[in-house]
C-alpha cells in the first residue's frame, strides 16, 4: 500500500483493498498533463462492479487464474524476482532505477513477464526498496499460491447500524428545505471519512454516497463524475457506506457525526426564518455554481457550516483522492497561515443579494473545454474577478465609512471562543501539501484571510469540481483560476495592514511578477480604501499582527506541534541556501534512555519570487530564503527521508543540520543519522512509524506513501 494506494499507483494497481488486487493492473495512466480528451474513469468500487467489467476496461490480472500454475501469477513472480535479484550493493541505487513520479512505467502482462524479467532483473517488488524478509515473503507467497483469498470485512456493529439508520433518515427527509440542505451537506462531505464519535470502541469509517436504493437495502452507488452532477431521473437516496479501502494518510479526512453535530446543523439551517420554493436542477451552469444552486440557503449558515470544520474544508484541496496536486498546488507558497472573516461581523459577502448579483463575476471554469477556449476564457475570468473585487471594495468602503465599522481584529473569526479551526497552517511539499490547526513555524511570507465566497469557490473549484481524469484544458483553467483565489485571500489580508505598508508587502510577495497580475492584489486605483484600525508600532506589521492576534484565537499557539528540544526551536529561526538541500518532509525518530521514542517532522520550505506562473518554478526559486520548520509528531503524508538516533545525539544532529553547506555535507548527515531506501532495516523502520502514528493519533492516522522517498 505504501507504493500502490491511490490514483497514481504504478500501473493503476491499487493494493489498499483486496478488490484492487483482484481487479489487476492497466497500462493506462491516470495522471497525464498532456491529454486533449477527458479520460474514462477507473475509480475502484465505482466505475465497475465486477472483475469482468474491469477486464472490459483494459485491466489485466495480477493473480493466478489457472489452478496449480504460478506462471500467470504476476504478483507472485514480481515478488520472486526481487528475492532472486536483491538490490545491488551500495547506499545509493544506480541511475538504472527510475524513481521519478512521471517515469515511463513498465506494466507487463503475465505473458510479457519473461521479457520484463530479462530486461529489468532488479525491478522486482517492492520496486526500488529492499526485498521482504523470508518470514514475510513465505506466508505471502503461500497466500498467493492459494489464490489470494479475501477476508470478510469488519461487520457493522448494532450501535453503528443504529447511527446509520438515524443519519440516513436525517439526510433523506422530503421537505424542500431539507432536500436542499442535504444536497449542500453531501456536496461538501462526499470526500470525507465519516465516523460516529459518540460510539466507544474501534473507529470505523464511512462514506456519504448517493444510491439508487433506499435505506435498508443494499447500496447501489450512483457513480457520477462530480458530486453535483445529475443523479439521474429516478429517485435517489443519501446513504452511509462502510469505507472499503484501507486508510491512507494522503487522502484520509476524518469527519465526526454525533448528536452535537445534528443539533448544530439544525440550529444553522432549520431555525432561521426562510423558505425554499424549489430545489434547483442539475444543469451545469446551476449545479457548478453554489451561489446559484444554494441561493435560498442562508449565507451565514453555509459559511458557519464550513467554518465549524475549517481544517476539513481546506483539507479537501490539500489532500483528497487526487493524491498528486501540483496542478493546484504550485499556485501557493510552501508555508502560509490562514485565518477567516468573522461571519457575525459586517461583511459584503454575507449579503445574499450581493452574492447573487456578483455570481456571474464569480463563476467557476466549466468542467469540460478545449485548450483554445481555455485561453480565451481566462481573460473572462480575469475581468470577472476584477469586477468582483471592485464591487466588494466599494461596498466595504461604504460599510466602513457610513456605518463606522472598524477594520481591526473584531473582523477576524475567533473560533466562537473555543473552536481551534480559527487558524490554520498550510505547508506545500512540491506536489502534495498538509494543513494543520494553529499558527505553526516562523512567520511566513504571506497569509490569507478567507471569506465565505472565497472558501466556497476553493471547494467547488478544487474539490467538488476538479476531475483528475480531465483534459489539459480543464487542468490549465483550474490552475489559472486558483491564481485569482490566492490573490483574493492575500488581498483580504492586506486590508489589515497599515496603509503605507500594503504596496510594499504586495511587491515583496510578487517580485518580478507581471504588473497586470499585481494589480489584482493591489492596483493603481487601490481597491482597498478602508484604513486599518490596528495600532502598529514596529516595522514588521505582519509579525506584529499575528503576535497580537494569536491570544485571541483558540489553539493558535499549536502546542501539539511545538518541539520540546530548544535546539529545534533555534533551527526554526534560521534561513539560508543550505536548507535548500533538504527534502520536503523528513520523519525523525528519537529514542530515550527509558526505551521510549519521540517523533518529529522536519519540513523544508522553499522560497519563490512569486507563484504566478504554471511552469519554470525552479527559475523563481530563491534558495537563500529557504527555511525549515520542525514540529513534534507527524506532518506530511509522503516522507522523503527517515532519520533516527538516541536522545543524547539529538543536539549533535541539529548542529550537523546547521553545518550543511553542500550536497556532500547532506550525504554525510544521512550517512550518520539517515535511513536510506537501501537499508536492510528499512521496512522495520517504516512499520515503526506507522505503529506510532496509529497509537498516538488513531482517528487521523493512515498509511504513509513512500513513492517520493529519496535516493541520495
Amino acid at each position: 500500500m505504501v507504493c500502490h494506494g491511490c490514483y497514481d499507483a504504478p500501473c493503476q494497481l491499487k493494493l489498499d483493498a483486496w478488490q484492487g488486487l483482484e481487479r489487476g493492473a492497466s497500462k493506462d495512466k491516470v495522471y497525464d498533463g498532456t491529454r486533449l480528451l477527458t479520460a474514462k474513469m477507473t475509480r475502484l468500487f465505482e466505475d465497475a462492479q465486477s472483475t469482468e467489467q474491469w477486464r472490459e476496461k483494459g485491466f489485466y490480472p495480477v493473480l493466478g487464474e489457472s489452478s496449480g500454475d504460478d506462471s500467470d501469477d504476476l504478483m507472485l513472480r514480481m515478488l520472486e524476482l526481487k528475492q532472486q535479484h536483491p538490490l545491488p550493493a551500495g547506499d545509493i541505487l544506480p541511475a538504472s532505477f527510475d524513481l521519478g513520479l512521471d517515469r515511463n512505467q513498465q506494466c507487463p502482462k503475465p505473458d510479457e513477464f519473461a521479457g520484463f524479467a530479462k530486461n529489468y532483473p532488479l525491478w522486482g517488488m517492492p520496486y526500488g526498496f529492499p526485498g521482504l524478509q523470508s518470514s514475510e515473503y513465505e506466508p505471502l507467497a503461500l497466500w498467493l499460491r492459494a489464490g489470494a483469498p479475501g477476508a470478510e470485512r469488519t461487520a457493522v456493529t448494532p450501535p453503528q447500524a443504529e447511527q446509520i439508520q438515524k443519519w440516513e433518515a436525517y439526510f433523506n427527509r422530503q421537505g424542500l428545505r431539507e432536500q436542499l440542505v442535504s444536497r449542500y451537506i453531501f456536496e461538501h462531505l462526499f470526500i470525507g471519512d465519516i465516523y460516529f464519535s459518540d460510539l466507544a470502541g474501534p473507529v470505523q469509517f464511512f462514506k456519504l454516497v448517493r444510491s439508487r436504493t433506499p435505506p435498508g437495502q443494499a447500496i447501489d452507488i450512483i457513480a457520477s463524475r462530480r458530486p453535483y452532477d445529475s443523479p439521474g431521473s429516478d429517485a435517489f437516496f443519501y446513504r452511509l457506506q462502510p469505507l472499503r479501502t484501507s486508510v491512507m494518510a494522503k487522502r484520509h479526512m476524518p469527519y465526526a457525526l454525533d448528536d452535537a453535530r445534528m443539533e448544530r446543523w439544525n440550529e444553522l439551517f432549520f431555525t432561521a426564518d426562510y423558505e425554499v420554493l424549489k430545489v434547483p436542477g442539475y444543469d451545469a451552469d446551476v449545479a457548478s455554481n453554489p451561489f446559484v444552486a444554494f441561493r435560498e440557503l442562508p449565507v451565514e449558515a453555509r459559511y458557519k457550516f464550513m467554518l465549524d470544520e475549517a481544517q476539513f474544508t481546506i483539507m479537501g484541496f490539500i489532500k483528497g483522492p487526487v493524491c498528486r496536486g501540483q496542478v493546484a498546488l504550485n499556485v501557493i507558497d510552501d508555508h502560509f497561515w490562514v485565518i477567516f472573516a468573522d461571519p457575525d461581523q459586517i461583511d459584503p459577502e454575507q449579503n445574499a443579494d450581493f452574492l447573487a448579483k456578483e455570481s456571474a463575476n464569480m463563476r467557476l471554469p466549466v468542467p469540460e473545454g478545449n485548450l483554445l477556449i481555455s485561453l480565451v476564457e481566462w481573460r473572462k475570468y480575469a475581468n470577472g474577478q476584477r469586477k468582483f473585487l471592485k464591487a466588494k471594495s466599494r461596498l466595504l468602503d461604504k460599510l466602513t465609512h457610513e456605518d463606522h465599522t472598524a477594520v481591526d481584529f473584531d473582523l477576524i473569526w475567533d473560533g466562537d471562543g473555543s473552536n481551534d479551526n480559527a487558524s490554520l497552517t498550510i505547508f506545500r511539499h512540491t506536489d502534495s501539501a498538509s494543513v494543520v490547526k494553529g499558527l505553526v513555524g516562523q512567520t511566513p511570507k504571506t497569509a490569507w484571510v478567507i471569506s465565505y465566497s472565497l472558501l466556497e469557490r476553493i471547494h467547488y473549484l478544487l474539490v467538488a469540481g476538479f476531475d483528475v481524469y480531465g483534459n489539459v484544458a480543464h487542468q490549465l483553467e483550474t490552475r489559472r483560476y486558483m491564481d485569482f483565489l490566492r490573490m483574493e485571500g492575500e488581498y483580504n489580508f492586506l486590508l489589515f495592514m497599515p496603509e503605507d505598508k500594503r504596496l510594499e508587502l504586495r511587491n515583496f510577495w510578487y517580485r518580478e511578477a507581471n504588473p497586470e497580475v499585481k494589480a489584482y492584489v493591489l492596483g493603481k486605483k487601490a481597491y482597498i480604501r478602508a484604513p486599518s484600525d490596528i495600532n502598529y508600532r514596529t516595522s514588521n506589521p505582519m509579525q506584529e499582527f499575528f503576535r497580537q492576534l494569536e491570544p485571541r484565537l483558540p489553539g493558535a499557539s499549536a502546542p501539539r506541534y511545538q518541539p520540546s528540544n530548544p535546539q529545534f526551536a533555534k533551527l526554526q529561526r534560521l534561513r539560508g541556501r543550505s536548507f535548500s538541500l533538504f527534502p520536503d518532509v523528513s520523519f525523525v525518530q528519537v529514542f530515550d534512555t527509558a526505551g521510549g521514542e519521540s517523533i518529529y517532522t522536519i519540513i523544508h520550505n522553499s522560497a519563490f519570487l512569486n507563484n504566478t506562473q504554471l511552469f519554470q518554478e525552479e527559475k523563481r526559486h530563491l534558495p537563500v530564503e529557504d527555511y525549515l520548520t520542525v514540529v513534534k509528531g507527524f506532518i506530511g503524508s509522503y516522507p522523503n527521508m527517515f532519520f533516527q538516533m538516541p536522545e543524547d545525539q539529538l543536539d549533535d544532529f541539529v548542529t550537523a543540520i546547521e553545518s550543511v553547506q553542500t550536497e556532500a555535507d547532506y550525504a554525510k548527515l544521512v550517512d550518520i543519522y539517515g535511513v536510506r531506501r537501501t537499508a536492510p532495516w528499512f521496512w522495520k523502520m517504516s512499520d515503526s512509524f506507522h505503529d506510532y502514528y496509529q497509537k498516538s493519533a488513531p482517528i487521523e492516522a493512515g498509511v504513509f506513501d513512500l513513492n517520493r522517498y529519496e535516493n541520495r
